[in-house]
C-alpha cells in the first residue's frame, strides 16, 4: 500500500521514527468547545497511534479508500471526530484520516516538529537547568502539562518543555478541513 510520500503528498514519512532523546550532562467544531462522542469521550483529545502500521482512510469503514500508511508507532495524533468504530484524525503534519478505534492509544505523547533539537529542563521555568534534548522530528511520552509546560520523557531521561515547543499539548483543533 502507498504511504505518504508514495503518493506526492507533501507529508514527511514516519517510518523508523526515533523516539528518544540525547542525554545530556548539564474541523469546524473547533469554535464549539470539547464535545462528547460515542466513546463518551470528549474531541478533540490526543491519543497515540498504537501499532507500526497503521491504515489511514478516507471514511469510516474498511470499504473507504486507503490515503496512506502511519509506519510510526507512538506517533501523537489528535482525535477530531469519531463514530462507534472509527477515530478522525489529525497528524503533526496537518493530515486528516480516519483510523479504526483499535489502533490508538489513550496514553499521550508529544512530537518535536521544529527541525532543530528541544531542550527538556530540569523544572518548568525559563533558565532552569537543561537536562537532555528532544531530538528533531523525535517523539516522547507526554506525563502532564501545567501553565504553559509540559513533562517529557523517553530512554529513561525527562524534563520540561514549553506547550508551544511542542505537538500534542495545543488543545485546540490542529487540523481543518480543506
Amino acid at each position: 500500500m502507498p504511504s505518504k510520500t508514495e503518493q506526492g503528498l507533501p507529508r514527511m514519512r514516519f517510518t523508523g521514527l526515533f523516539l528518544g532523546f540525547a542525554v545530556m550532562a548539564a474541523g469546524p467544531a473547533a469554535a464549539e468547545g470539547p464535545r462528547v462522542t460515542p466513546s463518551g469521550l470528549e474531541v478533540p483529545r490526543y491519543v497515540s497511534l498504537k501499532y507500526a502500521e497503521v491504515n489511514a482512510r478516507k471514511g469510516p469503514d474498511e470499504a473507504h479508500q486507503l490515503l496512506w500508511i502511519y509506519r510510526a508507532k507512538g506517533l501523537p495524533v489528535q482525535i477530531v471526530a469519531e463514530t462507534r468504530e472509527w477515530r478522525r484524525i489529525c497528524d503533526p503534519e496537518g493530515g486528516l484520516a480516519w483510523v479504526h478505534k483499535r489502533t490508538v492509544d489513550g496514553r499521550r505523547s508529544a512530537m518535536r516538529v521544529q527541525p532543530t533539537n528541544l531542550p527538556l529542563l530540569k523544572s518548568p521555568k525559563d533558565g532552569a537547568k537543561v537536562t537532555a534534548y528532544l531530538k528533531a522530528r523525535g517523539v516522547a511520552a507526554l506525563d502532564k502539562c501545567e501553565k504553559g509546560w509540559c513533562r517529557l520523557r523517553a530512554d529513561g531521561a525527562s524534563g520540561w518543555a514549553r506547550e508551544g515547543d511542542i505537538w500534542g499539548a495545543d488543545p485546540a483543533v490542529q487540523c481543518r478541513e480543506d
